[in-house]
C-alpha cells in the first residue's frame, strides 16, 4: 500500500511557516445566483484571518460551469461585500498582479497544466458518451469511474495513441480524468479538524477538463489558481471537505507539495431547528433572509428578501455571522470589525454545525440600534416620516428617536410606534378605552386642560411638578389620570413618559388632543 506523508507542524513550526510566507487567502464564488449567507460567513472568516496576519484577501470568480451562469450574479456578490464592509486586496474588479481572476478568462493557462498531467501519465482522455455512462450505471450498482472500472470504458487507457488522436482530430468531445491510484492513504492536515485520513479507493477519477467548452472543472482550476496566486490557506465550508483528498493528490501530481496551502473546513450552517443544512426554504418558512441583499431572479422573476432591505445594519450581520461556528472564549458578544480581527482564531472554530438562530440576529440588530446615536438613527428614520406626508425638522425627528429607539429592533419599526408624535389619533384603541377611560375621565381631563393652560414653561421640568401637585391636591389616583392623559394624546396605552410626549407636542397641540378625546369619548 502506498502512503502519502504530510508533515504535521507544531505550533512553533507553524509560526515560523507563517513568518516565511505572506498569508494569502481567497474567496471564490460561482456566479450562479445570489450569495448565500453561508458564503458570506466563509468570506468573513477569510477576511478576518488575512487582516489578523497582515496578509492578502483575493476575490476570484469560479465560472467554469458555463451552463449555470446567471446574469447579474457577479455584480450582486461584489455589491454585497461592499455593503458589509468586507474589503478585498485584489481580484475581479479590484486588480492585482496575478490576474485574470475570472476562471473563464484563464483557458490557456489551464490547458498547459492539463497537458502536463497527461504527459506525466497522471491523467487520461475519456470519450464515454452520457448514454454509455448511464448504461454502465445501470449495469453496475453504485458505479464509480475508477481503477476498478476505467479499463471497461472508452478512454486513452484502453485505446492506442493513434485511435485517441483520430477521435480528437475528428472533433469528438472528450473529458480529461485524473488517474487516482488505489491503496493510497491520503492525509489532509486541517487547522480545525486535525488529521483527516481517507483512502484513495473511495475516490473516483474526477473530470478535470471538458473539451465541450474548453474549460476545466472546479477541481483543476481551483488547484492551479491557488498555486499560481500563492494562496497559503484555503478556508472554506465543510461541504468541500470530501474534495480535499483529491486536491492533495493533485498537488502531489504536480510536484507542488512545498506550496500546498493549509486547509480549514468550517462547520455547516444548520437550520434553526438544528438538523440539516440551512436553505432558502427555511428563510421563506420562518420569515428571515438567507441572502445579504434582495435578489431578483432574472429567470423566474422571483424576489427573495435580503438583510439590507429587511433593515439590518451591516455591522450587526457581520457580528452575528462571526459567532456562528466560532467562539472567542469570552463572554463578549458585541464586536466591531476591528475587534473581530484582533480576537479571531481559526483553531477556536467548532467542528460541529452551527444552528442558525435568526432570532439572535434580530437581537444583534437591536443592540446596534442602541449603540447608534439618535442623530444616526434619525437620518435613517426621516424618509419614513416624509413618506407619510409629514414635513418635520431633523431636530424634532431626532428628539422622537431619542425617546423611542430603545423599543425597536429595526428602524422601519419606529413609524408605527412614533406616528402619534406627528399625527393626532383619529380613533382610540377600544380595549384601552374600556380599561382606562373612566366615568369621570372627561371631567378630570377638562380640569387638566385648565391646569396646563396656566403653565408657561411647557418643558418636562415645567409641567411635571405642577400637574403632580394638582393630582395630589385633588386626591385623584395618579394612574387613572395618567392613563386617560396617555389615551387622549396617543390613542393607545403605550409610549414613553407622558410629560416627554406633551413637552414635544407643545401646549396648543396637547390641549387640542385632550379636547378632542373629551368630545369623542365623552
Amino acid at each position: 500500500m502506498q502512503r502519502i506523508c504530510v508533515i504535521f507542524l507544531t505550533s512553533q513550526h507553524y509560526n515560523l511557516f507563517m513568518e516565511e510566507r505572506k498569508v494569502r487567502v481567497r474567496f471564490a464564488p460561482s456566479p450562479t445566483g445570489p450569495l448565500h449567507i453561508g458564503g458570506v460567513r466563509t468570506a468573513l472568516y477569510n477576511y478576518l484571518f488575512a487582516r489578523q496576519h497582515g496578509g492578502d484577501f483575493v476575490f476570484r470568480i469560479e465560472d467554469t460551469d458555463s451552463t449555470r451562469f446567471v446574469p447579474g450574479a457577479e455584480e450582486y456578490i461584489i455589491e454585497s461585500f461592499r455593503w458589509l464592509g468586507i474589503t478585498f486586496d485584489e481580484g475581479v474588479s479590484f486588480g492585482g498582479k496575478y490576474g485574470p481572476y475570472r476562471q473563464s478568462e484563464r483557458r490557456s493557462i489551464y490547458k498547459q497544466y492539463v497537458q502536463q498531467l497527461l504527459d506525466a501519465g497522471k491523467a487520461y482522455y475519456a470519450f464515454d458518451t452520457p448514454e454509455e455512462l448511464e448504461a454502465k450505471r445501470a449495469e453496475i450498482q453504485n458505479f464509480q469511474y475508477d481503477a476498478r472500472t476505467r479499463l471497461q470504458m472508452r478512454n486513452s487507457l484502453t485505446m492506442t495513441a493513434d485511435e485517441v488522436q483520430a477521435l480528437i482530430a475528428d472533433g469528438q468531445q472528450y473529458v480529461v480524468r485524473f488517474k487516482v491510484e488505489p491503496g493510497v492513504a491520503v492525509h489532509v492536515d486541517d487547522i480545525i479538524r486535525g488529521d483527516v485520513r481517507i483512502m484513495s479507493d473511495i475516490l473516483d477519477d474526477k473530470v478535470l477538463y471538458k473539451s465541450a467548452d474548453e474549460l476545466p472543472t472546479y477541481h483543476l482550476a481551483n488547484i492551479v489558481d491557488d498555486h499560481l496566486m500563492q494562496i497559503t490557506h484555503v478556508i472554506r465550508g465543510e461541504e468541500w471537505l470530501p474534495s480535499a483528498p483529491l486536491h492533495v493528490l493533485l498537488y502531489q501530481a504536480f510536484g507542488w507539495e512545498d506550496t500546498m496551502p493549509q486547509f480549514a473546513h468550517l462547520p455547516l450552517l444548520l437550520k434553526p431547528e438544528g438538523k440539516g443544512k440551512l436553505s432558502k426554504r427555511d428563510g421563506d418558512r420562518l420569515g428571515f433572509p438567507v441572502f445579504p441583499l434582495e435578489w431578483h431572479d432574472p429567470k423566474t422573476e422571483e424576489v427573495s428578501s435580503g438583510y439590507r432591505e429587511s433593515g439590518y445594519f451591516p455591522e450587526a450581520v457581520v457580528n452575528f455571522l462571526a459567532l456562528l461556528g466560532w467562539n472567542p472564549g469570552t463572554e463578549q458578544e458585541l464586536f466591531s470589525l476591528d475587534e473581530l480581527v484582533q480576537a479571531f482564531d481559526l483553531t477556536k472554530c467548532s467542528k460541529a454545525g452551527a444552528r442558525f438562530d435568526y432570532q439572535k440576529g434580530i437581537w444583534f440588530n437591536h443592540e446596534y440600534v442602541l449603540r447608534k446615536s439618535p442623530e444616526e438613527i434619525a437620518k435613517l428614520f426621516a424618509p419614513y416620516v416624509a413618506g407619510n406626508g409629514i414635513d418635520e425638522s431633523m431636530e424634532r425627528i431626532t428628539q422622537v428617536v431619542a425617546m423611542m429607539k430603545d423599543r425597536v429592533n429595526f428602524v422601519r419599526e419606529l413609524w408605527p410606534l412614533c406616528s402619534f408624535f406627528f399625527i393626532p389619533p383619529v380613533e382610540y384603541d377600544e380595549k384601552t378605552v374600556r380599561k382606562r377611560w373612566k366615568e369621570d375621565s372627561a371631567q378630570v381631563m377638562g380640569e387638566l386642560i385648565d391646569v396646563l393652560q396656566g403653565i408657561d414653561d411647557f418643558s418636562v421640568e415645567g409641567q411635571e411638578p405642577v400637574v403632580m401637585a394638582w393630582v395630589e391636591q385633588k386626591g385623584y389616583k395618579l394612574g387613572d389620570v395618567m392613563n386617560a392623559f396617555r389615551l387622549a394624546l396617543v390613542g393607545i396605552g403605550k409610549g414613553p413618559g407622558m410629560f416627554d410626549i406633551s413637552a414635544f407636542l407643545g401646549k396648543q397641540e396637547t390641549i387640542s388632543r385632550l379636547q378632542r378625546a373629551i368630545e369623542v369619548l365623552g
